[in-house]
This record gives structure tokens, sequence and C-alpha cells, in this order.
């Protein structure tokens, strides 16, 4: 067991090598230290595997989960490991499985381990056809329509219970669609703002799979990142939200997207080709009010459609360069 572990902040993170964990390891090892944070996930892959503790876990395995946290001096979990929307609607069994029994197994280990925070990452997939489509306020009506949106808001209660019944200090964000150029996408509807990316650098053309008037709420991993260590650190009595916040940077169209990048590679072109998961974009709101977040610990997003769109391409530029692309 690490020494002095009442003095430090250990951090294990699940589903370190998704999206979303690839980079928000990175940021809470600068922060934090390489050796006080460890990256855990079903596979190796990628640099937070390399650059740090990293421990093979399933998340369905509650001992192995428990043997991890109490023998390396866990102090925080961040729980990132699911199946996300457009995945989940091809086996709903499974991804209801993954999603929910590794949510109550961590939140467990945090009752039993008297763990100090626990982060879980909600989403908008909780809204839906009957939820207000702009502005969505983050009292809105709850109405998914996807086994990943119905594992959400059950996730969100289960949290608000361990909470209340506990007093286990879970937070959680309900992240928009998020754009990263560090990792290719996981299977979520809103990714094709990730794969347009890819495609647009390497081939100059992108089939895209929903119409090119859908409007979504989007957030560059940069920002999502820099949100989610805001709420992690901010005082907990300032935290009024009774399950997870809204978080949101910016909402746009895949024609738009594909204009603005478009300014940069002038010779890129956009078919669209509309499929099924066209049908869970439209249940979404096209825009989410976060004023809660905003109030309560100070959120304001960094960056918008153009910022985001030229430090993209920046980005895989140098990428390609390194022969990473």
């Amino acid at each position: 067991m690490l020494a002095d572990q009442e003095k430090k902040t250990v951090i294990l993170v699940t589903g370190a090598c998704g999206q979303i964990g690839t980079e928000l390891v990175g940021a809470l090892r600068v922060k934090y230290g390489k050796g006080n944070v460890i990256a855990t996930d079903v596979f190796d892959r990628g640099k937070v595997s390399v650059e740090g503790p990293y421990y093979s876990l399933d998340v369905l395995n509650s001992a192995g989960l428990d043997w991890l946290v109490h023998n390396l001096g866990v102090t925080e979990i961040w729980h990132l490991a699911a199946v996300l929307s457009a995945s989940g609607e091809k086996e709903p069994l499974r991804s209801w499985n993954l999603n929910m029994k590794g949510l109550l197994h961590v939140l467990e280990a945090g009752r039993k381990f008297k763990l100090s925070k626990i982060f879980w990452p909600s989403s908008i997939a909780v809204f839906g056809p009957g939820s207000p489509r702009a502005a969505c306020p983050q009292s809105g009506l709850t109405d998914p329509s996807t086994v990943y949106g119905i594992s959400k808001v059950a996730g969100e209660y289960w949290c608000k219970y361990y909470r209340l019944n506990y007093d286990l200090d879970v937070r959680s964000i309900r992240y928009p669609g998020l754009i990263s150029y560090s990792a290719k996408p996981g299977g979520g509807t809103t990714d094709y703002a990730v794969e347009i990316f890819y495609q647009a650098f390497t081939c100059r053309f992108y089939a895209c799979y929903l119409r090119a008037d859908t409007m979504l709420p989007m957030l560059y991993m940069p920002d999502a990142v820099r949100g989610t260590l805001e709420l992690m650190a901010t005082p907990r009595e300032m935290l009024a939200a009774k399950t997870a916040y809204n978080l949101s940077g910016l909402s746009f169209t895949p024609r738009e997207l594909a204009l603005e990048i478009s300014r940069h590679l002038p010779d890129f072109k956009v078919q669209y080709v509309p499929d099924k998961r066209q049908q869970i974009a439209d249940s979404w709101p096209v825009s989410i009010d976060d004023r809660h977040a905003r109030n309560d610990w100070g959120w304001e997003p960094a960056y918008d459609l153009r910022a985001m769109v030229g430090d993209m391409l920046k980005n895989l530029d140098l990428k390609e360069l390194s022969g990473s692309v």
C-alpha cells in the first residue's frame, strides 16, 4: 500500500484508454503526479498504459476493483468505462449490464472504502423527444430514447442515492458530443464531428451519417477536461446540483462544421447519407442551458467553432508528421 496515503490524492481511472480517458488521465498526471493516477481498462492501448501506473481491469469484476482500491491506497475513482449511444443500440442488454453494474461496483467501492470523491460522466442522452429542444435546462424532462440514455438517467439517480444515504461525494457532468484529436471515435452518435476531421485530413472526403442540418451541442476536449477538473476541485458545499451538471460549449450542424473545415482544406467534400443514428440525433436537444455550472463553479468554454477547427487541424498535422494519424 502506498505510504502516507492519507496525505495524498490517489486516483483510479476506469475506461482510461477511451476518448475521454486518453486526455483526462494525462491532465490528472500533470496535476497530481504520474504515480498517483492509476489508469485501468480492459486492454492496453496508447500512452496512458505506458506513461504511468496501468492495470487491466474489467469493471464488472467487483473483486478486482476492490483489490486495486484497497491495495493501491486509492482515494478517488473517476469512472469512465461505458458503452456509448450508437454502439449500445447494437447490443442493448450488454450495454445496460456494463453501464449499470460497472457504476454500482464503483459506488459500492466508494462506500466500503470511504473514498473522498467519485466522478462519473452522464450525457445529454438523458434527454429525448419530450425534452426542450433549445437551451434544454438542467431540470428539463429526461426522456431518453436509447439504452445509453436510459442507463445515464438511472445512473444519475443511483449517484444521488449514494450521496443521500452514504454521504458519498459523487459528481457528474452531462457531456454533449466530445471532439478530440487524441483518440479515435468510440461509438457515439456525435462521433461524426471527430471522424470528419480524420477523413478531411487523409482523403478530403467524408460520408456523413447525419443530415446536413442536424444541430447538436458539442464540446471540444480541452474544454471538457478543464471543466471536469474544475468541477472536481470545487468545494462540495458550493455544488447545488442534485444530479448531474449540464455542460455546453458550442452547437453546430454538419454543414457548418464542413464549411469551416473547407476554409482550411478547400478541396474537402462531404456527402450526407443519414442512417439509424439520425433518429438518435433527432431526439436530442439542439442546445444546452448550463447556467448552473456557470453559477456554481464558474464554468466558461474557451473554444468556439472557428478556434476548435483550427486547433484540431493543427494537431492532426502534428500527428501526421509523427506518423500517428
